[in-house]
């Protein structure tokens, strides 16, 4: 089956732009750098969850849904771009989100819980026990009760469906690729619900592409490349395309996750640091300054070589920033 062939509504400004960094190539005297500028994606701010967005609020319109549930920390990017989303849709709006440990003025109050509110979402705490996905079954049954018609996104947007955002994206890639003639030997990128890498796995695998790596933000090596190559196994399934041999195709690095998830690291703060004094280039503490901060040690590895070139995922979270002061 063919992309085309899914219910799709355009939110996101594309194709994002691929920029070199050659100050930061220099510096770092390896492999030429470059940057997929998903974090320019346009609405709400931008990032990578609205290329999901797409095909899962283009579903979500098909059912005729009046009111749009997801899950996620206090401070999600996903969160956010799905409010920014369902404003611009009409589309009712709420949000189940766990309070993580951070009690500074500006996690409570700032970064994307400051935007979640600006675009009219309601908000739901989410207890430090709770299972996340049964809180929005339950939310979605009331709802249903009452005569709404809800419709469930999953954490991160990250499903079959949501995945095929990035099925898309990797044949962007690709596109752009030759029209600049630069073959790309690696795409770095953050990992944490796992279906941005996913996609991203899928969408090389069909078109006979170029690698995948994911920096993991939260849990081990073993884990997140289950849960990439689950996720790239979902978006195929969805297309009607082989499945098979996906594990062979995920690698994921879990150096950089630091203390834990939002736990601010040196090599982090290094990454942070370096992005913005070489390139101008702004990443958040959260995802994609620990997914730099493995861009940065690959190139510095010996792995590739000075004719060789790495392209790092934007995958945006700016406003995270914001949100995290104290870990920068």
């Amino acid at each position: 089956m063919d992309i085309a062939q899914f219910p799709r509504i355009l939110l996101a400004r594309l194709p994002t732009p691929i920029e070199p960094l050659p100050r930061l190539s220099a510096h770092l005297d390896g492999p030429k750098l470059y940057v997929k500028r998903d974090d320019l994606t346009g609405l709400g701010l931008g990032g990578n969850k609205l290329r999901k967005l797409e095909f899962l609020l283009g579903e979500a319109r098909a059912q005729d849904a009046e009111v749009v549930l997801t899950v996620g920390a206090l401070q999600s990017n996903h969160a956010r771009l799905t409010a920014a989303a369902c404003a611009r849709l009409g589309l009712d709006c709420e949000l189940i989100l766990r309070r993580g440990s951070h009690a500074s003025e500006a996690y409570l109050h700032s970064g994307n819980l400051l935007l979640d509110r600006l675009f009219g979402a309601r908000l739901h705490e989410l207890q430090a026990q709770e299972s996340r996905e049964e809180r929005m079954a339950v939310r979605a049954e009331i709802l249903r009760a009452e005569g709404q018609r809800p419709y469930c996104i999953p954490v991160g947007g990250s499903c079959g469906l949501g995945n095929l955002g990035y099925v898309a994206c990797a044949n962007e890639i690709l596109l752009q690729s030759d029209e600049m003639n630069v073959r790309f030997d690696a795409v770095v990128v953050t990992t944490g619900s796992g279906g941005t890498q996913g996609g991203l796995v899928a969408g090389m695998k069909l078109a006979d592409g170029v690698p995948v790596i994911g920096i993991a933000v939260e849990g081990t090596r073993t884990e997140q490349e289950v849960l990439a190559a689950g996720q790239a196994a979902e978006a195929l399934r969805l297309l009607g395309q082989e499945e098979t041999d996906i594990e062979s195709t995920v690698e994921v690095l879990d150096e950089f996750v630091g203390p834990g998830y939002a736990r601010p690291s040196e090599s982090m703060r290094e990454a942070l640091s370096m992005a913005a004094r070489f390139e101008g280039l702004v990443l958040d503490p959260v995802y994609t300054g620990k997914a730099f901060a493995g861009f940065i040690a690959l190139a510095r590895s010996g792995r590739y070589g000075k004719d060789q070139s790495l392209l790092f995922v934007h995958t945006g979270g700016t406003p995270g920033l914001f949100g995290y002061p104290e870990s920068v």
